[in-house]
């Protein structure tokens, strides 16, 4: 189209090009060109891309070519971890207010896309992924910020295309229950009207790939759980406890990872509700989450990492044991009926460093779908000083 060709070539600044996914409805928008070039290792790209460009992370996430709830992720061809032999391609993740460590609904959509493509500019190791014609799958490992992820994507029978109707599979970072049953006193600036004259709350922390504050509803006050539950009065909710959360000291001690203090910080809070869920019939229970993380950003998967986090959680209560299957679902599985991630507990490992809970952790397998929803390609027109930076509309002042 000639429009769509002008906007392509006559523009000063570099259009950005991505591919569009789902998982379970939530979204991620793969960056694959146009994005700077970035240097050094992964976390140094990370501060590289946070530091000089975040005017494009806004542009590519927000309004008016994303939306408040949009995810990405940016491909890295080169980190540390790739020249050395223990990555094939590394990636940074990207929300409405900034950068994740781990993500895993966009590790399952990454684990198609990088099978998919075959253009040597945004892969260069494909020709290293190597076709098991047993099980019909590739294996890759992905340079996450977190550490290595890795995944395996089920493919036809030449190796040279994904295979939707089959789940894609990723091996956690090793994941951990960094604080059970904490005691949280809820001041008066922070009570919100479900909790009623309560005032604690109790709550676990545990890390898979990013930490996470794992509350039931019922313990919000939300009497039905997640069962027609009213988003309005939730947000409300986590809009007050989560920045309280986040710099309460045993909170905060909770958060701090054993290796890397870059990690050390809390993410977001899942609620859940282990009395609802679809539950598929190879999985032994089945609960379900509703995740809020970055600048409360309600994420519409079961939240890959937070699935590795919990099931490390109930492994250290004594709930869950190496091999036992269990499905998590979101509020969009549950209506749709599908996109629940199966998981389940392939090997206890060792955490250097850990101190408090328990310094033993586990490696979790997490399964899900993904599928492709678009491409798109990104300009910005000279003059055009709405757009060049994304935006958010609460974001928004008048008159300055």
């Amino acid at each position: 189209m000639d429009i769509a060709k002008s906007l392509e070539t006559n523009q000063t600044t570099q259009p950005i090009k991505c591919i569009d996914m789902h998982t379970t409805g939530e979204p991620t928008r793969i960056i694959y060109s146009g994005f700077p070039n970035l240097h050094g290792t992964l976390l140094e790209q990370r501060d590289q891309a946070m530091n000089q460009y975040d005017h494009i992370r806004k542009r590519v996430m927000l309004e008016p070519r994303g939306h408040n709830d949009m995810y990405g992720a940016m491909i890295r061809p080169e980190t540390e971890l790739v020249q050395s032999g223990k990555a094939h391609v590394g990636v940074l993740f990207t929300h409405n207010g900034g950068f994740s460590t781990m993500c895993g609904h966009a590790t399952i959509a990454l684990g198609r896309f990088l099978v998919d493509t075959h253009d040597p500019a945004v892969f260069p190791r494909r020709n290293e992924l190597v076709l098991d014609r047993v099980s019909k799958c590739v294996d890759l490992d992905l340079h996450a910020p977190c550490g290595v992820v890795h995944v395996r994507v089920p493919v036809t029978d030449d190796g040279t295309k994904s295979d939707s109707g089959r789940p894609v599979r990723f091996l956690s970072t090793p994941a951990f229950a960094t604080g059970i049953q904490i005691k949280v006193p809820i001041t008066s600036e922070v009570r919100w009207p479900e909790l009623g004259e309560r005032e604690y709350i109790t709550l676990d922390v545990s890390y898979g790939g990013a930490f996470y504050a794992i509350i039931s509803a019922q313990e919000l006050g939300f009497a039905n759980g997640l069962k027609d539950i009213d988003l309005d009065a939730v947000t409300h909710c986590i809009q007050k406890l989560k920045p309280y959360l986040s710099t309460h000291p045993e909170i905060v001690s909770a958060v701090q990872h054993p290796q890397d203090k870059r990690l050390s910080f809390l993410y977001s809070v899942m609620i859940v509700d282990s009395a609802l869920g679809a539950k598929p019939d190879d999985v032994a229970g089945a609960e379900t989450g509703l995740c809020y993380f970055a600048d409360n950003q309600i994420d519409r998967s079961p939240t890959g990492s937070c699935v590795s986090a919990r099931m490390a959680l109930a492994h250290a209560k004594g709930l869950r044991g190496v091999g036992q299957r269990w499905a998590y679902n979101s509020l969009v599985s549950n209506s749709f009926g599908t996109g629940m991630f199966s998981t389940e507990i392939v090997e206890e490992v060792r955490i250097d460093g850990r101190k408090g809970v328990s310094s033993t952790g586990v490696v979790v397998q997490v399964e899900g779908q993904a599928y492709y929803t678009g491409t798109s390609m990104f300009v910005v027109e000279d003059g055009d000083r709405i757009s060049s930076s994304g935006f958010t509309m609460k974001d928004l002042r008048c008159g300055e």
